[in-house]
């Protein structure tokens, strides 16, 4: 596929959008789709045509028979990401259906190959049964070389994850679990290093426990957080609370070390880093309750859960998702470099560790140049992508699952 790639955007990484988008530019932008497949190599005359297709391709296609292994060197299976969605969680619009959610998908495949160098397939799947998308990514592996699973619904993500990772030999991941966490990490550790600070001792409060609230949960305590205090509609999660589900029972005995209950103003009581993931609005005034100049991740889109303006009274650092304010935590610094390093690799799976690794490699990118409006790199660095990819290709490697 082609498109634009990371060199064309080094000389506008860190230059942000200064007029709106109008929906007549957005509509022209998607018309007829924004992917198509390019052929690697011309044909022009009857000899390339004879080895492209008939009667030369019949010697590969023997070779690959012969030796399955083959198809890794002969075809591009072993680099192609399928994007899967089922449409039921898509952006802020909730469940839209696999038909709505194709532009986002073919979006995300045109991401893979301008900051990952990856071909990627869109793949929208008409049900929502988890066994019936387990069935047929089974039926079609020979076809890709990992899947990267897009805006399906908790819980039912967790349990097709889970699921996939059984039942395939290759990389599998939900990126809005685990891409938007490799980001937080990053984003953390920079604010961190800005401002002097151990995560060994930081309680962080997650405001949201959906797939990204979990996810984000899970490798900070794999960072080595002080403690996290995790809030869903109700309230905090803590150990005794009636009607969790079974994954909340779960981070209910690993989170909370506080033993508190209540709503968000109790957890953010004195907290040092506030987590949104919910899309509830929260009081600008609770973020003053907080440790002395906390860190602030509002990234509910496209309102943040408390406005920049009004956290930034309180805290030292502020960060959101979107491209409008400083600290744009953005998914697109983490899911293309880590599926181009679990490729290189020849990976089986996308490990704990390889997540640890990438959200290092995005933090070490800037370094030399964190401030306090510049916890992570733009979306657009191009350093990003091979940095990331690079150190989640070692780490695949050395989990032994290369």
């Amino acid at each position: 596929m082609t498109g634009t790639t990371m060199n064309d955007l080094a000389s506008s990484a860190t230059v942000p959008a200064t007029t709106p988008v109008t929906n007549e530019e957005i509509f022209v932008g998607h018309e007829g789709g924004k992917l198509s497949v390019g052929a690697t190599r011309p044909i022009s005359d009857p000899r390339e045509l004879s080895i492209a297709y008939t009667p030369g391709v019949a010697k590969v296609s023997t070779a690959i028979a012969e030796d399955a292994s083959l198809a890794a060197r002969y075809t591009w299976a072993s680099r192609l990401v399928v994007v899967v969605s089922d449409g039921t969680a898509v952006l802020g619009l909730g469940d839209i259906g696999a038909s709505a959610s194709l532009p986002v998908m073919e979006g995300k495949s045109v991401l893979f190959k301008t900051f990952g160098g990856l071909d990627s397939i869109p793949l929208v799947l008409d049900t929502t049964d988890v066994d019936e998308i387990v069935e047929t990514l089974v039926r079609l592996r020979p076809s890709y070389g990992a899947v990267n699973l897009e805006d399906i619904a908790a819980p039912r993500c967790f349990e097709l994850e889970d699921k996939l990772k059984d039942a395939l030999d290759c990389p599998v991941m939900h990126d809005d679990q685990h891409g938007t966490a490799i980001v937080v990490l990053a984003a953390l550790r920079g604010a961190n290093t800005v401002l002097g600070r151990d995560i060994s001792k930081q309680r962080v409060v997650v405001s949201g426990a959906g797939a990204s609230g979990i996810a984000c949960t899970r490798i900070l305590q794999n960072a080595g957080v002080g403690d996290v205090t995790l809030l869903d509609s109700k309230g905090i999660i803590h150990v005794g609370r009636p009607g969790l589900s079974p994954i909340k029972q779960d981070m209910a005995w690993s989170t909370n070390r506080a033993g508190l209950s209540g709503g968000i103003a109790e957890a953010l009581d004195g907290a040092d880093v506030f987590l949104g993931l919910s899309g509830a609005t929260i009081d600008g005034s609770l973020i003053g309750m907080m440790a002395d100049d906390p860190i602030v991740f509002a990234l509910s889109n496209p309102e943040p859960e408390v406005h920049p303006e009004v956290a930034s009274k309180y805290a030292s650092v502020v960060a959101t998702g979107r491209s409008d304010f400083p600290n744009q935590i953005n998914n697109v610094l983490a899911f293309p470099g880590v599926f181009r390093g679990a490729l290189d690799a020849g990976a089986r799976a996308i490990t704990d560790n390889m997540k640890l690794a990438a959200a290092d490699a995005i933090a070490a990118v800037t370094a030399d140049e964190l401030a306090v409006d510049k916890i992570v790199p733009s979306a657009l660095d191009p350093r990003v992508g091979p940095e990331v990819a690079a150190a989640v290709a070692k780490a695949a490697t050395a989990d032994g699952v290369a």
